[in-house]
């Protein structure tokens, strides 16, 4: 059993009680058909999820997770951000004719504790859970890379166009959807 420099035992790391959490996202876009002006619009392997983080012992906070990453990074507090036990464990996308989708399963370490600024206990998905998906093109005009997210949280539908020519990239009519797995 270690110790630090002072012969104290180290601090727990994590909650004896921590259980492995999974949670699904899901996400469809109309968009235009494909022809000369094609954008190569497609998904970015990032997004920000709201969780309860039990390192930091704080309700709600966003939590940055990129697709092939060891571990996720909560937003902390308002002096650093910090490592957070989550990963995205699935990337999965399907473009069709006028739509793209995405599928993508976070995993996460939860363990139960209280938020003490907030007052309120931690619950296994957050209270009012939300999702922001990340989404790149390139304009075929200016030949420059651009961006956009859209969120769970926003009022529907919303539309996208590319900021050099205006053209229509996608519409989102329905909101993300996040799904506790287990």
């Amino acid at each position: 059993m270690g110790g630090d420099r002072n012969g104290a035992p180290y601090a727990p790391v994590c909650e004896s009680r921590t259980v492995l959490r999974n949670v699904e996202i899901t996400a469809e876009l109309t968009v235009p058909l494909r022809g000369e002006v094609f954008h190569n619009l497609h998904w970015q392997k990032k997004l920000d999820l709201s969780l309860d983080c039990f390192i930091c012992k704080r309700t709600g906070r966003t939590t940055h997770l990129r697709y092939g990453e060891e571990c996720a990074v909560c937003s902390g507090s308002q002096r650093a951000d910090h490592p957070a036990a989550g990963r995205v464990a699935a990337f999965d996308v399907t473009d069709e004719r006028e739509r793209t989708a995405l599928r993508a399963v976070v995993d996460y370490w939860w363990a139960p504790f209280h938020d003490t600024k907030r007052d309120e206990p931690a619950t296994v998905l957050t209270r009012a859970p939300w999702v922001r998906l990340y989404l790149g093109y390139r304009c075929p005009e200016s030949q420059q890379a651009e961006a956009f997210s859209i969120q769970s949280n926003m009022v529907r539908p919303v539309s996208q166009t590319c900021t050099h020519c205006a053209h229509p990239l996608a519409t989102s009519a329905q909101s993300p959807t996040i799904r506790l797995m287990s």
